[in-house]
C-alpha cells in the first residue's frame, strides 16, 4: 500500500522531468529569470545591477564568473547574520565541504528553496527513475542506510544558523515519515567522532532489513566491511536478503565496483550514480545500463560550461547548453537558489548525449597533471587503472598521483601511489599497461611518451594497506565529505603519503 502511495507520486515526477528533457533550453531559461528576479533587491544584485538584465546575454555580460574566494566577503556576512547579501531569504545552513588553499573549509550558503526545490526534489527524481527502470523494487519494504556528517549550531546577537556536512544538513531537516525509513536513528547519524560513528552504525544496521545504501563508495565501504566482520558473513544479502540498491556520488565509482561486487555477488543487486554536491544536486543516472547521468534542468540551477582552454583568464568565454559539444572537457559554471552566481563549482564534465542533456563527470579542474603539455585528467586515469587491473587480476583501492621532475637518474615522469586490495603479481607488467592504455586515452600523453624523449615510464609504488585511511586521519579529513585527492600537478600530497608509507603511523 505505502509502495503504490510513492509510485502514484514518482509516475508524477517522471511526467514532469519529460518537461526539461524535451524544452531544455525554454526551461533553463525561466529559472534564470526567476533566479535574477529573486536576486534583485541583494546586495550583490545591486552591485551588478540585476534590475537592467533582460536577456542570458546579459546576464554573462554583466556578472564575473566567480570561484570560493571571490564570494567569500559575501559569504562571511551572511555567516555573521546579515541578510539580503546573496538571497532574498534568511539563510538558515551552511554546508561546509573541502577547502580551498587559503583555508581549511568552505562555507556554501543552503537557502530553504535550494533545500527543497533542489536537494530534496532531486531526491525524489532519483527513486523515481529508479522505479521507473525497475518497477518491481523493495526499497520501501525496509530502510535505507544514508551516512552523513556532522552539524553544529552557530549563534549570534540576532540570528542563530546551522552548519555541517550538507548530508547532515538534508537528514537533518527529513519530515518524520522519512526519518522512519531511514538508518541509523539521527543522533547516531550525527555524531563528531567519525571512528566511533562507523562502529556504533555498523553495530546498530547489522540488525535493521537495510533494502538501499545511500553514500560516497570509499566510506561506505568501511561500513560495510565492518558489518561483515560483525555478522560473520562474506555476502551483505546473507546480512540483509532485501538488499538491492546502492545510490553512490562524490567519487568515480569505477576503483570500487570490484570491492562491492566481492562483497555483493549478485546479478540483482543495481547502482545508481548521482552528481550531488555541497552547491546542489545536478545530475542522476537514468539509464541504468549507460555510465552518464541526466543533467537536471529544472531544479533552481542555471548552467554553464568553461571550455578547459578559458580556465585562468580573466574574462573566459562560456557556453550555454546550446552550444555544448559531445566529447569535449568542461568546467561546471552554476548559477542557483542558494545564492551562488555565476559560481566556477571546480568540477570538470563532458556531455555524452544533448536533448536530453547528460553527463559524465571527468575530473576537477585542480586535479590534473601537466607536466609537458600532456594535459591528463581523471577520467584517463580511472579507464587506464581499470584495464591494468583486469588484465593483470588487480583491485585497487586508492591512489594518489603527481608530477615527479626528474633529477640526474631519471628523466621526468608521472609517479603514483597505489594502496591494492589486490595487488598485481608483475608491478611492472601492471605499470606497463596502464602507461599504454594511458597513451591510447590521451594523444597529449602519447606524444610525451614517443620514445621517452619528454616523460619517461610511470612510477609506481604499492603502499600498505591503511595508507590512505592514516592519511587522511593525519589531515583531520576523515568523513564522507573528504574525498582523496587522486591527482595533483603539485608533489604536496604525493610526498605527504610516501613518507607515511615509509614511517606509518603508530
Amino acid at each position: 500500500m505505502l509502495h503504490n502511495l510513492y509510485r502514484s507520486y514518482f509516475q508524477h515526477r517522471i511526467q514532469k522531468m519529460e518537461r526539461f528533457k524535451t524544452h531544455p533550453i525554454e526551461v533553463q531559461e525561466s529559472v534564470l529569470k526567476k533566479l535574477i528576479q529573486a536576486g534583485c533587491s541583494t546586495k550583490f544584485g545591486q552591485t551588478y545591477q540585476f534590475s537592467s538584465i533582460r536577456s542570458s546575454d546579459d546576464f554573462s555580460r554583466q556578472l564575473p564568473v566567480s570561484d570560493y574566494e571571490q564570494l567569500k566577503p559575501y559569504i562571511q556576512r551572511m555567516r555573521e547574520g546579515e541578510q539580503n547579501v546573496l538571497w532574498n531569504t534568511p539563510i538558515p545552513w551552511f554546508s561546509k565541504s573541502s577547502g580551498t588553499t587559503s583555508e581549511r573549509s568552505k562555507y556554501i550558503p543552503v537557502s530553504r528553496e535550494s533545500l527543497q526545490q533542489n536537494h530534496y526534489k532531486a531526491g525524489h527524481d532519483m527513486y523515481s527513475i529508479y522505479d521507473l527502470n525497475y518497477p518491481k523494487n523493495y526499497l520501501f519494504s525496509g530502510k535505507a542506510m544514508a551516512l552523513c556528517g556532522s552539524l553544529e549550531k552557530i549563534s549570534h546577537q540576532k540570528t542563530t544558523h546551522f552548519e555541517g556536512d550538507i548530508s547532515a544538513i538534508l537528514a537533518y531537516q527529513l519530515p518524520f515519515w522519512a526519518q522512519w525509513k531511514r538508518a541509523p536513528e539521527l543522533s547516531i547519524s550525527l555524531m563528531k567522532n567519525w571512528e566511533e560513528k562507523i562502529e556504533k552504525i555498523a553495530q546498530l544496521i547489522v540488525k535493521e532489513n537495510i533494502t538501499h545504501i545511500i553514500g560516497v563508495p570509499s566510506w561506505s565501504l568501511l561500513i560495510l566491511q565492518r558489518v561483515l566482520k560483525i555478522s560473520g558473513q562474506s555476502d551483505l544479502k546473507k546480512v540483509w536478503k532485501n538488499l538491492e540498491l546502492f545510490i553512490h556520488g562524490g567519487v568515480r565509482f569505477e576503483p570500487y565496483i570490484t570491492q562491492y561486487q566481492n562483497i555483493i555477488p549478485h546479478s540483482s543487486m543495481h547502482y545508481l550514480e548521482v552528481y550531488n554536491a555541497s552547491e546542489g544536486y545536478f545530475a542522476i543516472q537514468d539509464r541504468l545500463d549507460e555510465n552518464d547521468m541526466l543533467l537536471l534542468l529544472d531544479h533552481g540551477v542555471y548552467y554553464e560550461f568553461m571550455p578547459l582552454t578559458e580556465l585562468g583568464k580573466e574574462q573566459p568565454q562560456l557556453v550555454g547548453l546550446q552550444d555544448v559539444e559531445i566529447g569535449k572537457n568542461y568546467a561546471i559554471v552554476i548559477t542557483t537558489n542558494g545564492g551562488l552566481w555565476r559560481y566556477l563549482i571546480g568540477d570538470t564534465i563532458k556531455f555524452t548525449t544533448t536533448f536530453p542533456f547528460r553527463i559524465q563527470l571527468t575530473g576537477r579542474t585542480k586535479a590534473f597533471i601537466n607536466l609537458a603539455g600532456e594535459e591528463v585528467m581523471e577520467d584517463n586515469i580511472i579507464r587506464s587503472l581499470s584495464v591494468a587491473c583486469s588484465n593483470c587480476s588487480a583491485v585497487v583501492k586508492e591512489f594518489s598521483g603527481a608530477p615527479f621532475y626528474g633529477n640526474d637518474h631519471q628523466k621526468p615522469c608521472h609517479e603514483w601511489a597505489i594502496e591494492f586490495v589486490k595487488e598485481p603479481e608483475n608491478i611492472q607488467h601492471f605499470t606497463a599497461i596502464f602507461d599504454q592504455t594511458l597513451q591510447q586515452l590521451n594523444s597529449d600523453y602519447e606524444a610525451k611518451r614517443f620514445k621517452n624523449m619528454a616523460l619517461d615510464v610511470p612510477i609506481i609504488h604499492s603502499v600498505s594497506q591503511g595508507t590512505f585511511y592514516n592519511w587522511m586521519q593525519s589531515r583531520g579529513k576523515l568523513g564522507g565529505q573528504n574525498k582523496v585527492p587522486h591527482l595533483a600537478n603539485h608533489r604536496d600530497y604525493l610526498e605527504e603519503i610516501l613518507t607515511l608509507k615509509n614511517h606509518p603511523l603508530s
